[in-house]
């Protein structure tokens, strides 16, 4: 989706707000009828009959079908990176099972992690990560798998553990100079990139530190027992050769992405070294998820147990119904359903976006700005508005920043807020909307529906919360000053 702004003149309040309103029918008729079913075709079903009710406003507002069907394709095309990303993803979790990748982490993470402490060692360690890589994605895809396997084995809560994760990663993903969303947002605005992360410190940093603690007041007391885990070790140790060398696959992911070498072919990379690990180090789990030799020889049993877990992942037989479950999962394939909700997610965004409907909304959304307090949450409301219709936190990081950046001048303000503003609200709470990709791609990763998770996102749910808190209490707004180093021009 382009960053012009497409402005519609014949729209009215009524037929601007018809698609909404009907997509919010539709939604919730689609969770009352299919419950946590209603994102394996309900929502598209919702999504692709909103967005036909958007190109009937655009055609009555003079907006033609194939300037809509435009929108619709831009829209889209947004969304085709982080798809070959998730499907990516998919691979590599298929691979890196079979390598004995994720079960070796699953093995020596239950001798490290302490189960009290679980939750907030995890938001910790993919804090740190996402820092180094800039990565929220990455961080999910890869540590996040393991960390989720690590909390079934403790029996810990799913939701509450990708919470942790999630928070962890988008804390890291805020902070990190290499992160798109924080270039994209210091960007937007036309502010120096390492000002505007300082800026968020003031936010961001006591948002975490919150997390934390809530984290680690969450009880443990229903956790695995030792001889539970010894049991479960013992189980990985039948099923695949575990050693410390099957980390090393992990270790080339966040070498690369370190290294600031692309995300896709990355994932792919590490998706063959799996494989690679796979047929040297466990030529017989492979050959099993063949069929067995059967009538092939081994090398092509062994070539066809590798394609099988890169496109429908890898399926335990262990006879362990706990370990089958947990380690049953990934391939291409389990990420279908995924990309059928951002195609149709991003489709809705790009008509809205085309048919002025959009921008329409968000200029509406100004006329009752008159304080600083009802600026920074009319920003966060904007924000979290786009994240819900265009389905992408990269449309609501821009859109927004660069409508409301004279609005900050005209009240006084440094374009230091806006940017922050823009991340505290638009980067965190994407991965709260199930159809946003960002949340779509966390739910199909982790494994997690997003509602189920999304309410112990605490990171992502406090940020937001503290900048409209800071914004009426007058708290950390750095005031706008003539000349004001770092700043710089932005593009129209």
């Amino acid at each position: 989706m382009s960053e012009n702004r497409h402005s519609n003149p014949r729209l009215t309040p009524v037929l601007a707000l018809a698609p909404i309103l009907f997509l919010i029918g539709l939604l919730a008729c689609s969770v009352y009828l299919f419950g946590a079913d209603s994102s394996y075709g309900a929502n598209q079903i919702a999504l692709v009959l909103a967005t036909c009710v958007a190109a009937l406003v655009g055609h009555r507002t003079g907006i033609s079908w194939r300037q809509a069907q435009e929108g619709i394709i831009t829209g889209i095309g947004v969304g085709l990176g982080p798809t070959l990303i998730l499907l990516s993803v998919g691979m590599l979790i298929g691979t890196w099972i079979l390598s004995g990748t994720v079960p070796a982490m699953i093995y020596y993470g239950v001798q490290i992690l302490n189960p009290g402490i679980f939750y907030a060692a995890s938001a910790l360690i993919c804090a740190i990560v996402a820092i180094s890589i800039g990565s929220s994605w990455t961080v999910a895809g890869t540590l996040g798998i393991g960390l989720m396997g690590i909390a079934g084995s403790f029996d810990l809560s799913p939701a509450i553990t990708a919470g942790a994760i999630i928070s962890g990663a988008y804390f890291g993903d805020k902070l990190s100079p290499m992160s798109d969303t924080t270039n994209l947002a210091a960007a937007a605005t036309g502010v120096d990139l390492f000002d505007h992360i300082r800026h968020m410190l003031w936010t961001t940093v006591p948002s975490f530190l919150i997390a934390l603690t809530i984290f680690s007041l969450i009880g443990s007391s229903d956790a695995a027992t030792p001889q539970e885990i010894e049991a479960l070790q013992s189980s990985l140790k039948v099923e695949f050769d575990i050693g410390v060398h099957l980390l090393l696959p992990l270790l080339l992911m966040l070498t690369l992405v370190y290294k600031r070498f692309p995300a896709y072919p990355s994932i792919v990379i590490s998706a063959l070294a799996g494989a690679v690990f796979a047929l040297l180090f466990q030529p017989d789990v492979v050959v099993k998820l063949a069929g067995g030799d059967g009538d092939l020889s081994r090398p092509f049993a062994l070539f066809k147990g590798v394609w099988i877990s890169l496109f429908n992942g890898y399926v335990s037989d262990s006879g362990n119904e706990f370990l089958d479950a947990l380690l049953s999962k990934g391939g291409m394939s389990s990420m279908l359903n995924t990309v059928w909700l951002i195609i149709c997610a991003l489709g809705f965004g790009g008509v809205l976006e085309r048919t002025g409907i959009l921008n329409y909304l968000l200029t509406q959304a100004l006329r009752g700005v008159k304080s600083t307090g009802s600026l920074i949450t009319t920003t966060v409301g904007t924000c979290i508005s786009a994240n819900i219709l265009a389905a992408d936190q990269f449309i609501a990081v821009a859109l927004p920043g660069r409508m409301y950046k004279d609005e900050y001048e005209k009240h006084g303000l440094s374009r230091l807020n806006l940017s922050r503003t823009l991340e505290d609200s638009a980067t965190l709470t994407s991965a709260l909307i199930p159809w946003n990709t960002c949340g779509a791609y966390m739910s199909a990763t982790l494994g997690v529906a997003t509602f189920s998770y999304a309410p112990y996102a605490f990171f992502n749910l406090l940020c937001p919360v503290i900048a409209i808190i800071y914004g009426f209490a007058s708290v950390a707004q750095k005031p706008l000053e003539e000349n004001e180093p770092g700043l710089v021009p932005v593009a129209e």
